[in-house]
């Protein structure tokens, strides 16, 4: 008999106590040998007892017996495997030294949320802060292309009472940390709410930050699950909203705010962005094109009382630096100057 074909045979046995599911899709097969007329199949069992050891030997043996051609030797050998290490859980000590951690919202995709956060970064690390980026929209990473650290491979090192941390990408002044990081190209990532959660929890408190006055979390778009677990498991102070002018993303502005100032989450929004505010043409840097309306993001803080921190029009640069991994925010235009007035206004606004 080949491997293959005891491979079948073995496929036909049986776990009782497993709901009926086969030796093989269990994984309890660790190795199947043929030489001359011997077979040899190692089975490997868990580390907890199995009180039917003893009966899956015996049935191997028998299905092999029955198929093999006469004078066949078998031999079955069990292994037991090793407990897995148990690692030490996740705690608050990765980030006991952050100031502040402050989420970055949207109610809607597609308003920019990410550049506005990328950019933010970077614009508070040029005002002399102490800045981290975690980039918790898992369902769209897109820091490492906005930053040109792609290739970026996180190290671990061992925090003082042995737990594993990542080690960020520092760039621009600024950590960074993204669920990109740790997938391929294109991947889609398909994690149902509860592993998404924890995974993100693991991508803010598996991290060796070290002393941040400031550490923004990139959160994905919308309202759910992911949002709550967020907030209610870090410690974040608050939340800035990201906007574009137009009626539909205005009106996921008021359920996004609302999501925050919820009695059971209870955290201060810091102030609302106007992204895509209005449309300046390169050659003509002094004309504004109020593409998607005129003043919606004004609107609706006053609406919702909150502070409208900023206004960053939607030019060519913004989304050429994001397309290159260099940020506008790192240059002297006007755009990137929105960006260095737009941070200050949320330090204002922590502050106060």
């Amino acid at each position: 008999m080949t491997e293959r074909e005891i491979f079948e045979v073995l496929a036909g046995v049986k776990h009782p106590g497993q709901g009926d599911q086969d030796i093989v899709s269990l994984g309890l097969v660790e190795e199947v040998t043929v030489e001359g007329q011997k077979v040899t199949v190692t089975l490997a069992f868990p580390h907890r007892p199995d009180a039917l050891k003893n009966y899956i030997v015996g049935a191997v043996q028998a299905a092999i017996y029955r198929q093999a051609p006469p004078g066949t030797e078998v031999e079955v050998k069990t292994i037991t495997r090793k407990a897995p290490e148990k690692q030490p859980e996740l705690t608050l000590d990765a980030i006991r030294e952050v100031s502040h951690i402050i989420g970055i919202a949207s109610g809607k995709g597609g308003v920019g949320k990410s550049t506005v956060a990328v950019n933010l970064a970077i614009a508070l690390a040029r005002l002399g802060y102490r800045v981290g980026l975690a980039d918790a929209d898992v369902y769209g990473p897109s820091v490492p292309i906005m930053t040109g650290t792609e290739d970026y491979v996180p190290d671990m090192v061992k925090d003082e009472k042995g737990r594993d941390l990542m080690v960020p990408a520092e760039k621009y002044g600024v950590k960074w940390i993204s669920i990109g990081y740790f997938s391929q190209p294109g991947q889609a990532l398909i994690w149902r709410g509860p592993m998404a959660c924890s995974a993100l929890k693991q991508l803010i408190l598996q991290v060796a930050w070290g002393p941040l006055d400031y550490l923004l979390v990139d959160m994905p778009p919308g309202t759910g699950d992911i949002h709550i677990s967020l907030v209610s498991d870090i410690p974040m102070q608050g939340a800035v909203i990201v906007t574009t002018p137009q009626a539909v993303a205005l009106a996921d502005v008021e359920k996004g705010a609302n999501m925050f100032r919820n009695p059971s989450i209870g955290r201060p929004i810091f102030g609302l962005v106007e992204n895509m505010a209005w449309f300046t043409p390169e050659a003509h840097p002094d004309e504004k094109y109020y593409l998607f309306g005129q003043e919606g993001g004004l609107k609706m803080a006053r609406a919702l009382d909150i502070p409208l921190l900023g206004q960053i029009p939607l030019v060519q640069s913004i989304r050429e630096g994001g397309d290159t991994g260099s940020p506008i925010a790192l240059g002297t235009r006007p755009d990137a100057l929105a960006f260095l007035d737009l941070a200050s206004k949320l330090a204002e606004s922590v502050n106060r």
